[in-house]
């Protein structure tokens, strides 16, 4: 699990002021990140999980953020509202056309938050999802960044066996990186991410 979320949150309000912003976030279910929803004016939270949609409308009400969150229950792609910012939210890498969701992003928004994986984190190789995450970073840079910053924290497990239950679902690539960690307690695997303002 990230060490410190807290700390992630900080460096995202630090990063870009969502204050009195109607803020189309995607990738939202979970709700890890929501503290942004206290400044801004509105926030519509796209996610094509259903499970994690109500995740999230479990924090929502438990940080008293529900009415300001509208939940919808779709693809990216398939969403046509408008807002003052699109946030993506650890996502950008899993999307298959990240050009094309940037563009539809830049159509809804004047101004596109990109926070995922950065491209030497060792928690992405992990996930196997390093080459998603340089693809994705590879895409943004061929778009007219106005800041760029990238942060470092740690993944923290217990176990192998809790480590395992985070990524078996990545697939065997996945279970195979981190056999090094086999029968260890107290795991810490380094995590790079990164945020990006585009206009």
């Amino acid at each position: 699990m990230v060490k410190d979320v807290q700390q992630i949150v900080n460096n995202l309000l630090n990063f870009y002021d969502f204050k009195d912003k109607t803020v189309i976030s995607v990738g939202a279910g979970g709700g890890q990140f929501v503290a942004y929803g206290y400044t801004a004016k509105h926030v519509i939270a796209i996610d094509n999980d259903q499970m994690a949609l109500e995740r999230l409308r479990l924090v929502l009400q438990e940080k008293e953020l529900d009415e300001k969150f509208t939940l919808i229950h779709s693809d990216f792609n398939d969403v046509d509202v408008s807002g003052d910012v699109i946030l993506f939210e650890f996502c950008l890498h899993e999307m298959n056309d990240p050009q094309r969701m940037i563009d539809h992003a830049l159509h809804l928004a004047k101004e596109v938050v990109i926070v995922d994986h950065g491209l030497k984190s060792q928690w992405a190789y992990i996930a196997y999802e390093e080459v998603k995450a340089a693809n994705s970073w590879s895409v943004v840079a061929d778009n007219s960044s106005v800041k760029q910053k990238t942060f470092k924290t740690e993944q923290l497990f217990d176990s192998y066996e809790q480590l395992y239950e985070k990524v078996h679902v990545q697939g065997y690539q996945s279970i195979a990186r981190i056999a090094p960690y086999f029968k260890q307690k107290y795991i810490s695997i380094p995590m790079e991410y990164t945020m990006a303002l585009l206009r």
